[in-house]
């Protein structure tokens, strides 16, 4: 059976400078989510969870199963982490997103503040979220660790844009300054990616 692999990132170590810097690029996704990716596949060897797609292993988690939750979320988490951000990126969203996040937070800046007050006062490591339910419409949540939103006692929803708060996602050039990388994380936000997610996610 085909075991996960480390995807390649959509663009260059550098590609999110100064926002992200190269360095922390190379480290986070070189070494953090590559040891994700080997020890999930060592842990999914030989159980019946083998050739499962990621989503149907974290839906059906034993929560207790430590070194699934933990390198399941960290493989899948990461991930969609690569995918939501690019170069000449950041602004705001349009279309079907825009409209859903004006309608389920009044606007884009109501939202901004809701996911950034979560980024921040998540205590310890963990992530933010922006997630989106079968009707379409959406939720800011957070959660500890490596956990996230598709498993069992999270809010069960679709996560479409997360951010990574622990501090190897951002020490190297921001300290102890979460506040301002969170920032910085809204100027390499993917949209289009967003809302590529968004139109599938509300189909499931």
């Amino acid at each position: 059976t085909m075991s996960f692999q480390l995807p390649n990132l959509p663009y260059n170590f550098e590609a999110l400078e100064p926002h992200i810097d190269s360095k922390t690029m190379q480290i986070h996704h070189g070494k953090h989510h590559a040891g994700y990716t080997n020890k999930l596949n060592a842990a999914l060897e030989g159980t019946d969870m083998e050739g499962k797609a990621i989503e149907d292993i974290l839906k059906n988690l034993d929560v207790n199963d430590s070194a699934v939750r933990n390198n399941g979320g960290g493989y899948f988490n990461h991930c969609l982490f690569w995918e939501i951000m690019g170069p000449n990126c950041g602004g705001n969203p349009k279309g079907t997103l825009a409209n859903s996040i004006d309608k389920s937070f009044g606007s884009f800046d109501e939202f901004k503040s809701k996911f950034s007050t979560a980024a921040a006062t998540r205590f310890g490591s963990g992530w933010a979220w922006l997630c989106v339910d079968s009707e379409g419409g959406l939720e800011v949540c957070s959660t500890a660790n490596q956990d996230n939103p598709l498993m069992p006692g999270e809010c069960g929803k679709t996560p479409i844009l997360g951010l990574d708060v622990w501090e190897h996602a951002y020490y190297l050039n921001y300290q102890n300054r979460r506040p301002d990388y969170i920032e910085a994380f809204f100027r390499v936000v993917n949209w289009d990616a967003v809302s590529e997610k968004y139109n599938k996610g509300k189909e499931l």
